[in-house]
């Protein structure tokens, strides 16, 4: 299963790695044209202003809306989170209202325990780095994780976003999770 990992910036090695130990086979994507040839997207954790410059500089915007109209599985960590949302960064692919940095700076990161049933009774083990959040949710929206601070994982129909990097610790149930979405459409 092809997987177009964005890689204009921020943790792409990362992704690629956590992708590939889920099972995925990774594209590397930087510029316009290569999002169709995919079966899913992910969007990594990176700095969300430089990223979203970056994407509509290389069109990389307009082809992820498309992306979206055509059916394609998206998901996005943290930065990509704010991308998919619904705020002065993002494009509006999931009916969202995310707010950035709800945290603090780097200095405040930290780690939690996160039920999330659909992955199964095991606790997953969530780093957030500057993460934001999910203020509110739309109808369409399926919460899948929350902390005191807001939604940190959620789901609508194709598109999964993350405020945390699960990328980061070995656990590759997510990006299971997320293949399993595209295997399922």
């Amino acid at each position: 299963m092809k997987i177009a990992l964005i890689a204009l910036q921020g943790d792409v090695s990362e992704h690629k790695r956590a992708i590939e130990a889920a099972g995925g086979e990774v594209v590397l994507v930087k510029c316009r044209g290569f999002l169709t040839d995919c079966e899913g997207i992910v969007i990594p954790g990176g700095e969300s202003t430089t990223f979203m410059r970056l994407m509509r500089r290389a069109g990389i915007d307009r082809e992820l809306v498309e992306a979206k109209d055509a059916g394609k599985a998206i998901f996005g960590t943290c930065a990509g989170l704010v991308i998919l949302g619904r705020s002065e960064y993002g494009l509006g692919l999931i009916d969202a209202e995310v707010e950035r940095n709800v945290f603090g700076t780097q200095r405040e990161s930290f780690e939690a325990m996160l039920k999330i049933p659909v992955l199964g009774e095991e606790p997953f083990r969530a780093i957030f780095i500057r993460a934001p959040v999910i203020k509110e949710a739309g109808v369409g929206v399926e919460v899948l994780a929350r902390i005191e601070g807001g939604i940190v994982l959620a789901r609508q129909g194709k598109i999964l976003v993350s405020a945390f990097h699960p990328e980061l610790l070995g656990d590759s149930r997510l990006f299971e999770y997320f293949l399993r979405m595209i295997e399922d459409a």
